[in-house]
């Protein structure tokens, strides 16, 4: 299947205090504190958070990488998982936000980059990690200076390579009596040769050796951008009652390259700097007024507009109508392809002439948009189809209707020339010259699951769930059908509810990956290859020995491909087999005696991390 191919597949149970005894694993964890939760990382490195705090195992390891314990307990709301990197950040925030505490751990090295009292802070207010430079931005009060200088706010670059200080400055001279609050109030903006600091009083433009280039009274700025030659910046700031944002373009130095700033309604979820201009969405939510209030309250529904970059003067006489929120966006060579979560897709030229001779209507929630050689092909949860990208024309005769699928699985066939899509139960062919579509088999499996899998085997089709595999010849006969009865009604539910800590999935989802690179670009269909290997190369140009080891781990083949893992019940208890996916035949068995195992499992590595106790960690080198 396309859009739900992972690195990582996850289930996860409600938490067992006391498992009974396993079968002995390859690598055994006594953490000496209780589990409250386990995220495996997309770096392969399980983060495990205790009572205690945080540690690190990495595959096959006989002792944990790192056990940070400097803040106790660390609740699930107090970690960020930076995408693409190998990064966990820690955030512990006091009363009134007066004794914020931040580190930064390396999971791949298991090095502590940075704590807030290591390098010398009192309190951390904004802290951010800039990549692709790899850089922490940080501000906040710091120690070490005068009575003045230990209460003016500083602003910090440190290098995430050595967890050394790049430079620092304060926001306002030390001592200086001033009535102006200086606080910083967004994401900075690191350029090649300079730091742009949004603060309350205004923008502040330090080099890097901390002296002040500019400053502009743009207050409360959110988030800036620039263009690749970093001659035109962009800020935005929501207005006081959040309803709108404030969108300044500002000049290199600094001042303002508009006669005024333009304003769109709601907050700003996608912009794109263009040729043709700057392509703005902004996302409007409800207002919930009622009785003759809600005549003219905001709707909730996206807003596209397209401003000139030279003057900022609105491009469009009208604007298109999207009529739902905007959950595709891609721009393209002669316009903008958009589509809407309640289902809809439209194109619109850059001078804003509607390209398509009218609004695509399609099911709710657009799960792919994506070019083939004969058009785009959407997928939603009731329809698919392909369409000429040009007028927006069909291309197969009619759409592939099916009742709104809680799953959706989809595969291009190039032996045969045909797409597969399994929804409502069975598995649709569809020819990609002609468009006919048959159905090339009904599922009928057990537990009343859906396939949730198509894969292309070498000898046919895959259709799996998570507790059935079913190989298929290329005329959709069964070669065979495997099913594992779950360990009971309750605990597979559990397992079900309880997927939750993932950090790895923010690679797995090439819509995560596609926020990182070219994410307004629309790719092609089966390009998951592709997005795997520009991430490859993004982590070898950083350089470090972390980003190595990373693009070497997304360089290997799965571990576990030819393999697919599923809990069920065993002769002596509770555990996991390993199934083969061409022949169906179980080549590993490992005893849990545990009904409700919280167990999760890195298919590109091959290993499973199962939960033994409160304290325990049990791994299995499931490549043996």
């Amino acid at each position: 299947m396309r859009h739900l191919k992972l690195m990582v597949f996850l289930l996860a149970g409600t938490l067992m205090l006391n498992a009974q005894n396993a079968e002995t694993p390859d690598n055994n964890y006594d953490l000496g504190a209780k589990i409250n939760e386990m995220t495996l990382t997309v770096g392969g490195v399980m983060v495990v958070a205790t009572n205690d705090g945080l540690v690190g195992i990495k595959p096959g390891q006989d002792k944990p990488l790192f056990n940070f314990t400097d803040y106790g307990r660390v609740k699930p709301e107090e970690l960020t998982y930076i995408p693409l990197s190998p990064y966990v950040m820690v955030g512990q925030t006091g009363f009134a936000n007066l004794s914020a505490k931040k580190a930064v751990i390396d999971y791949v090295s298991g090095k502590i980059l940075f704590t807030t009292e290591s390098k010398g802070w009192k309190n951390i207010f904004t802290a951010d990690v800039m990549m692709p430079q790899n850089k922490l931005v940080v501000s906040g009060f710091q120690k070490g200076g005068g009575k003045a200088e230990n209460v003016t706010a500083k602003v910090a670059v440190y290098d995430l390579g050595t967890g050394d200080e790049d430079y620092s400055f304060f926001l306002t001279e030390p001592g200086k009596v001033t009535m102006k609050y200086f606080a910083v109030t967004g994401r900075p903006l690191l350029l090649k040769d300079k730091l742009l600091v949004p603060t309350s009083q205004g923008i502040i433009a330090k080099s890097k050796s901390g002296e002040t280039l500019w400053e502009n009274d743009i207050k409360n700025v959110n988030w800036m951008t620039s263009n690749e030659s970093e001659s035109d910046i962009y800020a935005f700031a929501a207005t006081s009652n959040g309803k709108n944002t404030k969108i300044y373009k500002i000049s290199a130095n600094g001042s303002s390259a508009w006669s005024d700033e333009r304003k769109v309604k709601g907050s700003v979820s996608n912009f794109e700097i263009l040729p043709q201009g700057l392509a703005v969405v902004s996302d409007v939510a409800d207002s919930g007024a009622k009785g003759l209030g809600k005549l003219t309250a905001s709707k909730t529904e996206s807003k596209i507009t397209m401003f000139s970059a030279a003057t900022g003067d609105d491009l469009w006489e009208k604007a298109p109508k999207t009529k739902g929120y905007v959950q595709h966006f891609y721009v393209m060579d002669d316009g903008i392809l958009f589509g809407v979560q309640s289902g809809g897709i439209n194109k619109i030229s850059y001078t804003g002439n509607t390209l398509f001779k009218k609004p695509l209507k399609t099911g709710e929630n657009i799960l792919t948009m994506a070019e083939t050689p004969q058009g785009l092909i959407y997928i939603t949860s009731e329809d698919a189809n392909i369409v000429n990208l040009k007028t927006g024309d069909q291309v197969w005769d009619k759409p592939l209707k099916f009742k709104r699928a809680e799953v959706v699985a989809s595969e291009f066939d190039t032996k045969n020339g045909r797409y597969l899509i399994s929804a409502d139960e069975k598995l649709f062919a569809i020819d990609e010259k002609t468009g006919k579509a048959t159905i090339l088999t009904e599922s009928d499996f057990e537990e009343k699951e859906d396939p949730s899998g198509v894969e292309l085997r070498d000898d046919g089709i895959l259709l799996s769930s998570n507790q059935n595999m079913t190989l298929l010849d290329w005329d959709g006969k069964t070669k065979w059908h495997e099913y594992y009865r779950s360990p009971g009604k309750s605990a597979f539910g559990a397992i079900l509810a309880g997927v939750t800590a993932v950090a790895s999935t923010a690679m797995a989802s090439a819509a995560a990956y596609r926020a990182g690179a070219n994410k307004n670009y629309l790719g092609q269909y089966n390009s998951y290859g592709a997005e795997m290997k520009r991430a490859q190369d993004m982590f070898s140009e950083i350089g470090t020995a972390s980003f190595n080891e990373m693009s070497k781990r997304f360089k290997a083949t799965s571990a576990t491909k030819n393999s697919q893992f599923v809990l069920t019940k065993l002769d002596s208890g509770v555990g996991l087999v390993k199934v083969n996916k061409d022949t169906g035949k179980v080549d590993k068995e490992i005893l849990l005696k545990d009904k409700k195992p919280e167990y999760q499992v890195d298919e590109f590595g091959g290993y499973l991390y199962y939960k033994a106790n409160d304290k325990t960690i049990y791994a299995y080198d499931l490549k043996k």
